[in-house]
């Protein structure tokens, strides 16, 4: 058993279409917001540009109009992933991906807004990336063939391996003191957490729901989980910083 770190977004080589395939798509949008949202960002920086490697100067030339926070404009993919490197936090995130799960997109994209250290695919290495809005490109992913491989790998690492489901006996997230150092385990939507990673567990965790429907979105779940992390472990800075 064995676990490989993915490449970006943008580095998948072509391949003979597969029954694991994804489906088809348009084309990635080259910054977060093409073709989904108003126009965002900065146009061309006016002269003299600011020194520093960090900038790549086709940005400060054309403008950019990638979603990401102001610390970062005009700064080169790279530079960004090295500098968000510095301030990861202790947590990781892990997705079952045994029906090409829609929702792993969207689990991605929240990974990158609270600062996830890794995500975790397990399963079937390919995954639907159109909800990540190409935030993966600056979140670390690693893929698992199976469960029993990322638990090996996350007891080599030292990290408790929490499910979050609503299943019978386990402890409510709302009760439940994290721990700092962690994998998030999520199952796919519908089926929820396998029993293999039930079994893996050392503890499951539920999301407390008062009304009619018998559970959320995993994206929802996923989200949920993480902030509640951040609210015991992380450091607030300010609004709408971590």
């Amino acid at each position: 058993m064995s676990s490989e770190t993915l490449p970006d977004a943008g580095a998948l080589p072509d391949a003979e279409p597969t029954a694991d395939a994804e489906p088809a798509a348009d084309a990635e949008p080259a910054q977060y917001d093409d073709g989904f949202a108003p126009e965002v960002g900065v146009g061309p920086h006016p002269l003299p540009w600011p020194a520093g490697k960090q900038y790549d100067p086709e940005l400060l030339a054309a403008g950019d109009r990638r979603n990401v926070v102001d610390r970062y404009r005009y700064w080169t993919r790279e530079a960004i992933v090295a500098d968000l490197d510095t301030r990861r936090h202790d947590f990781h995130v892990a997705v079952e991906n045994w029906g090409h799960d829609f929702n792993i997109g969207s689990v991605v994209r929240t990974a990158n807004a609270f600062l996830a250290r890794q995500v975790h695919i397990v399963g079937r290495r390919r995954w639907n990336r159109r909800g990540a809005m190409v935030t993966d490109r600056y979140q670390h992913v690693r893929h698992h063939p199976d469960t029993a491989s990322l638990t090996a790998w996350a007891a080599e690492e030292g990290l408790a391996v929490i499910g979050i489901d609503n299943l019978p006996g386990a402890v409510p997230l709302e009760r439940t003191e994290l721990p700092r150092r962690c994998v998030l385990l999520f199952g796919q939507e519908g089926p929820g957490l396998t029993e293999e990673a039930r079994e893996h567990a050392a503890m499951v965790c539920s999301i407390a729901q008062f009304g009619s429907t018998r559970s959320i979105n995993a994206g929802a779940a996923a989200a949920i989980a993480m902030h509640a992390w951040v609210q015991r472990h992380a450091e607030i800075a300010g609004p709408g910083q971590g």
